[in-house]
């Protein structure tokens, strides 16, 4: 017997079985994200997305990413859990410090003209729930609209369906009020590092490969063959700008790097800042690790957007400096 094209049986099912599954392949991949609904340390109705390896864990409540972790182990991030199940509060004089991961509007500069207080941040940029939908493992987060800028927040989470990666792409949306220059702002805070690195671009437009946001300079920093690194002060607050691409967080454990490439010749707040690193003293042990889109005047009916890259690691050099030029290529 023949069958199409002249194969005899055995190929024909052969070439049948190949194309069902190729045309099933698409599906497998979408079926190892997972969105599961969970009460996260007093937070009903969060979120845990995970891919087998890694997951993330949103907080609608809170308006927050709050943790980015290998499965079933504890992640990098850091929270303060003196704030576990507690109700942001837009109208608090003092800043309802959750941590995780957020977008503020840059340049803080101009929140005591827009926002009518120069912090805590505006209110729902940072301390209103937020709406969040599922559809095919994605999750997105939708905020109210700011009275100050008239802008809404949209946020949209993704982890790769085979890789320890997580990509948020947060857009602003201007839906009332009078123009307003903006910049997207992506505010991820860390445990206390090893240490922090930046690979500096060849032709940086800093002398020194950055610039200086607070009076005095971590004790640590220092640039060698086209690598800042840095380490937290216990004592004191520190913050330093570039114009990186790139972020790194090395811990004793794990390894975060957040990629956000540089829009070239744009323009940029903070003295041209795409990336920041803020030191917190004790005894809030945190880090953050921030990075900026270039500014843009917004109109109503306007958007921008801006997306950012998490890719998780596990240690595998002694020293932090080897780990970090490893994954950097530095």
């Amino acid at each position: 017997m023949k069958t199409r094209q002249g194969c005899p049986p055995s190929a024909w099912l052969i070439w049948v079985a190949l194309v069902s599954l190729c045309s099933l392949a698409p599906v497998a991949v979408a079926r190892r994200v997972s969105v599961k609904r969970a009460d996260y340390h007093g937070w009903p109705d969060s979120l845990i997305i995970g891919n087998g390896q890694v997951e993330a864990v949103i907080v609608p409540a809170v308006g927050r990413v709050m943790q980015f972790r290998f499965a079933g182990e504890a992640g990098p991030w850091w929270e303060n859990r003196a704030l576990d199940g507690r109700a942001p509060d837009p109208q608090a004089t003092i800043w309802g410090n959750f941590g995780g991961d957020k977008a503020w509007p840059a340049p803080q500069a101009d929140w005591p003209t827009v926002a009518e207080r120069g912090w805590p941040p505006p209110p729902a940029f940072d301390s209103m729930p937020v709406t969040a939908s599922v559809s095919a493992g994605t999750v997105e987060l939708v905020s109210p609209v700011d009275p100050h800028y008239g802008i809404r927040a949209r946020r949209r989470i993704q982890l790769d369906p085979e890789r320890p990666v997580m990509t948020i792409t947060t857009a602003y949306e201007k839906v009332a009020g009078e123009p307003k220059r903006v910049a997207v702002w992506v505010v991820t805070q860390l445990q206390d590092p090893v240490g922090v690195y930046l690979p500096l671009p060849q032709a940086s437009r800093y002398p020194e490969g950055y610039n200086r946001q607070s009076r005095e300079l971590p004790p640590g920093l220092k640039v060698e063959s086209g690598l800042l690194s840095l380490t937290r002060d216990p004592k004191a607050s520190h913050k330093i700008g570039s114009d990186a691409g790139t972020l790194l967080w090395v811990g004793e454990k794990y390894v975060l790097r957040i990629d956000s490439p540089r829009v070239p010749e744009a323009e940029y707040p903070d003295q041209g800042s795409s990336a920041e690193v803020y030191t917190n003293p004790d005894p809030a042990a945190y880090v953050e690790l921030e990075m900026l889109g270039p500014l843009s005047t917004l109109r109503v009916g306007e958007r921008i957007t801006r997306t950012s890259t998490y890719t998780l690691r596990r240690r595998t050099e002694k020293g932090a400096t080897d780990e970090a030029r490893k994954l950097l290529s530095r």
